[in-house]
Protein backbone atom coordinates (compact mmCIF):
# COMPACT_ATOMS: atom_id res chain seq x y z
CA UNK A 1 0.00 0.00 0.00
CA UNK A 2 2.92 2.07 0.80
CA UNK A 3 4.37 1.86 -2.50
CA UNK A 4 0.82 2.97 -4.52
CA UNK A 5 1.35 7.27 -3.31
CA UNK A 6 4.98 6.83 -4.33
CA UNK A 7 3.90 5.12 -7.76
CA UNK A 8 1.11 8.23 -8.07
CA UNK A 9 3.64 10.61 -7.34
CA UNK A 10 6.02 9.21 -9.61
CA UNK A 11 2.96 8.99 -13.14
CA UNK A 12 2.55 12.77 -12.24
CA UNK A 13 6.48 13.58 -12.02
CA UNK A 14 6.58 11.79 -15.42
CA UNK A 15 3.76 13.74 -16.85
CA UNK A 16 5.48 17.13 -15.98
CA UNK A 17 8.75 15.65 -17.76
CA UNK A 18 6.63 14.54 -20.83
CA UNK A 19 4.59 18.78 -20.92
CA UNK A 20 8.23 20.13 -20.21
CA UNK A 21 9.75 18.00 -23.13
CA UNK A 22 6.88 18.91 -25.35
CA UNK A 23 7.34 22.66 -25.29
CA UNK A 24 10.47 22.41 -26.08
CA UNK A 25 10.78 19.89 -28.52
CA UNK A 26 11.59 21.95 -31.16
CA UNK A 27 14.37 23.13 -29.59
CA UNK A 28 15.85 19.92 -28.21
CA UNK A 29 15.49 18.83 -32.02
CA UNK A 30 17.26 21.18 -32.87
CA UNK A 31 20.27 21.24 -30.77
CA UNK A 32 20.02 17.18 -31.19
CA UNK A 33 20.09 16.84 -34.97
CA UNK A 34 23.31 15.33 -36.51
CA UNK A 35 24.59 15.64 -39.74
CA UNK A 36 25.81 12.86 -41.58
CA UNK A 37 29.89 13.29 -41.13
CA UNK A 38 28.22 13.00 -37.05
CA UNK A 39 26.81 9.54 -37.34
CA UNK A 40 30.25 7.71 -37.16
CA UNK A 41 30.66 9.72 -33.63
CA UNK A 42 27.47 7.52 -32.45
CA UNK A 43 29.48 4.23 -32.35
CA UNK A 44 31.25 4.14 -29.33
CA UNK A 45 33.22 1.33 -28.94
CA UNK A 46 35.98 3.07 -26.72
CA UNK A 47 33.56 4.24 -23.95
CA UNK A 48 33.84 2.89 -20.38
CA UNK A 49 30.40 1.53 -20.07
CA UNK A 50 30.35 -0.63 -23.42
CA UNK A 51 33.82 -1.76 -22.38
CA UNK A 52 32.21 -3.38 -19.58
CA UNK A 53 29.79 -5.12 -21.47
CA UNK A 54 32.53 -6.52 -23.96
CA UNK A 55 34.14 -7.95 -20.88
CA UNK A 56 31.52 -9.19 -19.61
CA UNK A 57 30.74 -11.19 -22.91
CA UNK A 58 34.21 -12.23 -22.98
CA UNK A 59 34.20 -13.79 -19.41
CA UNK A 60 31.65 -15.98 -20.45
CA UNK A 61 34.66 -17.84 -22.59
CA UNK A 62 37.19 -19.89 -20.94
CA UNK A 63 39.64 -17.44 -23.02
CA UNK A 64 38.12 -15.24 -25.48
CA UNK A 65 40.16 -16.06 -28.69
CA UNK A 66 38.94 -13.35 -31.87
CA UNK A 67 39.46 -16.39 -34.52
CA UNK A 68 37.72 -19.04 -32.41
CA UNK A 69 35.09 -17.46 -30.34
CA UNK A 70 34.10 -13.95 -32.23
CA UNK A 71 30.67 -15.73 -33.90
CA UNK A 72 29.87 -16.53 -30.50
CA UNK A 73 30.02 -13.75 -28.52
CA UNK A 74 28.34 -11.51 -31.31
CA UNK A 75 25.17 -14.01 -30.79
CA UNK A 76 25.45 -13.08 -26.95
CA UNK A 77 25.51 -9.50 -27.67
CA UNK A 78 22.72 -9.45 -30.18
CA UNK A 79 20.74 -11.57 -27.68
CA UNK A 80 21.68 -8.91 -24.37
CA UNK A 81 20.09 -6.06 -26.53
CA UNK A 82 17.31 -7.76 -28.26
CA UNK A 83 16.19 -9.47 -24.89
CA UNK A 84 17.45 -7.05 -21.90
CA UNK A 85 17.27 -3.53 -23.61
CA UNK A 86 13.62 -2.41 -23.62
CA UNK A 87 12.30 -0.30 -26.39
CA UNK A 88 11.11 3.71 -25.94
CA UNK A 89 9.14 6.00 -28.42
CA UNK A 90 10.29 9.29 -27.31
CA UNK A 91 7.72 12.07 -28.40
CA UNK A 92 10.69 13.77 -30.59
CA UNK A 93 13.79 12.72 -31.86
CA UNK A 94 16.58 12.17 -29.27
CA UNK A 95 19.91 10.37 -29.46
CA UNK A 96 20.82 8.23 -26.57
CA UNK A 97 24.88 7.30 -26.18
CA UNK A 98 25.51 3.52 -25.57
CA UNK A 99 26.40 4.38 -22.50
CA UNK A 100 22.54 5.71 -21.69
CA UNK A 101 21.13 3.21 -23.71
CA UNK A 102 23.10 0.26 -21.21
CA UNK A 103 22.38 2.17 -18.27
CA UNK A 104 18.77 3.12 -18.43
CA UNK A 105 18.68 -0.06 -20.32
CA UNK A 106 16.29 1.31 -23.30
CA UNK A 107 16.49 2.70 -26.46
CA UNK A 108 15.07 2.92 -29.54
CA UNK A 109 15.93 1.05 -32.61
CA UNK A 110 18.27 3.46 -33.55
CA UNK A 111 19.69 3.26 -30.40
CA UNK A 112 19.74 -0.59 -29.63
CA UNK A 113 21.46 -1.32 -32.97
CA UNK A 114 23.91 1.36 -32.69
CA UNK A 115 25.08 -0.54 -29.27
CA UNK A 116 24.78 -3.75 -30.90
CA UNK A 117 27.55 -2.38 -33.45
CA UNK A 118 29.78 -1.06 -30.20
CA UNK A 119 29.68 -4.29 -28.59
CA UNK A 120 30.75 -6.13 -31.88
CA UNK A 121 33.82 -3.72 -33.05
CA UNK A 122 34.75 -3.98 -28.94
CA UNK A 123 34.89 -7.72 -29.19
CA UNK A 124 37.19 -7.31 -31.94
CA UNK A 125 35.83 -7.03 -35.23
CA UNK A 126 36.15 -3.48 -37.47
CA UNK A 127 33.77 -4.21 -39.88
CA UNK A 128 30.83 -3.98 -37.66
CA UNK A 129 28.37 -1.26 -39.42
CA UNK A 130 25.08 0.18 -38.38
CA UNK A 131 22.80 -0.07 -41.86
CA UNK A 132 19.78 2.57 -42.69
CA UNK A 133 17.57 1.29 -45.23
CA UNK A 134 14.81 4.26 -46.48
CA UNK A 135 12.18 3.08 -48.35
CA UNK A 136 9.27 6.01 -48.57
CA UNK A 137 8.87 6.57 -45.51
CA UNK A 138 9.91 3.26 -44.03
CA UNK A 139 12.97 2.66 -41.96
CA UNK A 140 14.61 -0.35 -40.90
CA UNK A 141 18.05 -0.48 -39.11
CA UNK A 142 20.52 -3.61 -39.20
CA UNK A 143 23.77 -4.41 -38.16
CA UNK A 144 26.44 -6.08 -40.90
CA UNK A 145 29.36 -7.47 -40.26
CA UNK A 146 31.67 -10.02 -41.72
CA UNK A 147 33.58 -12.73 -39.82
CA UNK A 148 35.73 -15.35 -41.61
CA UNK A 149 34.43 -15.73 -45.50
CA UNK A 150 31.19 -14.65 -44.34
CA UNK A 151 28.82 -11.71 -43.74
CA UNK A 152 26.23 -11.55 -41.25
CA UNK A 153 22.66 -9.17 -41.50
CA UNK A 154 21.94 -8.81 -37.61
CA UNK A 155 18.43 -7.50 -37.30
CA UNK A 156 16.77 -6.93 -33.98
CA UNK A 157 13.27 -8.40 -35.41
CA UNK A 158 14.33 -10.99 -37.41
CA UNK A 159 17.36 -12.78 -36.46
CA UNK A 160 20.16 -12.94 -37.46
CA UNK A 161 21.13 -13.96 -41.57
CA UNK A 162 24.46 -15.48 -43.00
CA UNK A 163 25.36 -14.73 -46.63
CA UNK A 164 27.94 -15.76 -48.69
CA UNK A 165 29.38 -12.25 -50.40
CA UNK A 166 28.38 -8.60 -48.90
CA UNK A 167 26.78 -8.03 -52.74
CA UNK A 168 24.29 -10.52 -51.38
CA UNK A 169 23.57 -8.25 -48.45
CA UNK A 170 23.56 -5.00 -50.80
CA UNK A 171 21.25 -6.91 -52.89
CA UNK A 172 18.65 -7.28 -49.88
CA UNK A 173 18.57 -3.50 -49.28
CA UNK A 174 18.05 -2.43 -53.03
CA UNK A 175 14.61 -3.80 -53.37
CA UNK A 176 12.34 -1.31 -55.02
CA UNK A 177 13.26 1.55 -56.82
CA UNK A 178 12.60 4.15 -54.40
CA UNK A 179 15.57 3.19 -51.65
CA UNK A 180 18.17 4.91 -50.22
CA UNK A 181 20.69 3.01 -47.74
CA UNK A 182 23.78 3.92 -45.97
CA UNK A 183 26.12 2.38 -43.37
CA UNK A 184 28.26 3.38 -40.41
CA UNK A 185 30.79 2.23 -37.72
CA UNK A 186 33.07 4.53 -35.48
CA UNK A 187 35.46 5.71 -38.65
CA UNK A 188 33.23 5.64 -42.03
CA UNK A 189 29.99 6.65 -43.82
CA UNK A 190 29.33 5.74 -47.16
CA UNK A 191 26.22 5.49 -49.06
CA UNK A 192 25.04 1.96 -50.28
CA UNK A 193 22.12 2.45 -52.68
Amino acid sequence: MAQEPEIAGQLKLNRIYLAIILRYKEYIEEKESISVAELPTLVTPNNNAVRGKVEEIKHSFEAYDYDKDFYKASIKAFEFVKERIGHVSLPLQFWLTPEETLVFLLGDVFDKNILLCSLLIGLGNPSSKVVVVIKSDNKKIFVTYEYGTKFYLLDLDDGIKEFSNRNEIIDVFREGEDTAAYEFNDRTYIDIV
